[in-house]
């Protein structure tokens, strides 16, 4: 039996409705979903921390998520680890004619948009609801960031975008300009539509300077941690009461610390 066969047996013992786990017997698609994509970003902490140990482990954390979720689709009739296994390679040869394909295929320099051509042509055959739209497809779950990276690049496949970054910094001003009104209002919903829509603003430009927008906030995130925990450790040598400090010595400190962490 090799470890494939082995980390299957064990998803099916834990789901032995005589022998099992209680609680993974409890599981279903919905209840696992969150870690699902707990272990996801997990598995992208590990490769952000360069571990690689933690991302074996992490990795195979993940795999578990696969095959718990395809044990409870075999256990309903709907598909097993195998058929997901057959789905993803199916995918990838169909998606790399250049590698895969016929020989003059593979002679060949696929053509920009190649890709996405492949995956509209996809979407289109796999409709089963009737919605045709470029749109179609995006998954609701996915993070905000990312779906409205999404959304502009499907647009712009179809001719729906600004010509250059220069359109795109003239929306953020005016989306500015928007959420200063908003506030003035004192409207709390107006005021949140309005961010949301200087953040889409801001993604759009993100996709226009190649720049992947959740990367991007992740390194802000992790820049502002990184400073403001030096700042926190300047103060406790100090002995200087933190939350005490006004705004004026704060930013003097934060300064500091931004020449520390550079």
């Amino acid at each position: 039996m090799n470890e494939i066969e082995k980390l299957l047996q064990i998803m099916k013992s834990l789901r032995d409705p005589d022998s099992g786990c209680a609680w993974d017997l409890k599981q279903d698609f919905s209840s696992i979903a969150p870690y699902t994509i707990e272990e996801a970003y997990e598995v992208a902490d590990a490769i952000a921390r360069e571990n690689v140990g933690d991302l074996r482990d992490e990795l195979g954390d993940l795999l578990f998520q696969v095959v718990f979720h395809a044990q409870i689709a075999d256990e309903g009739g709907h598909f097993n680890f195998e058929g997901v296994a057959q789905a993803i390679n199916e995918k990838m040869v169909r998606r790399h004619p250049h590698v895969f394909g016929r020989e003059e295929e593979r002679t060949q320099t696929p053509p920009p948009g190649a890709w996405e051509q492949i995956k509209k042509a996809e979407r289109s055959a796999n409709a089963n609801d009737g919605d045709e739209s470029v749109l179609a497809g995006i998954p609701v779950s996915i993070p905000s960031l990312s779906k409205a990276e999404k959304l502009g690049k499907r647009a712009s496949s179809v001719g729906f975008d600004w010509p250059d970054t220069q359109g795109v910094r003239a929306k953020i001003t005016e989306e500015m300009a928007e959420v200063s009104a908003a506030e003035c209002s004192g409207n709390p919903a107006d005021i949140q539509e309005e961010i949301g829509d200087l953040l889409f603003s801001v993604v759009n430009l993100a996709r226009h300077l190649a720049v992947n927008p959740e990367q991007a906030l992740a390194v802000a995130n992790d820049k502002f941690e990184r400073r403001f925990r030096v700042m926190e450790a300047d103060a406790m040598r100090a002995r200087v009461d933190f939350a005490k400090l006004g705004i004026a010595a704060l930013e003097v400190r934060w300064q500091a610390a931004k020449q520390k962490t550079k």
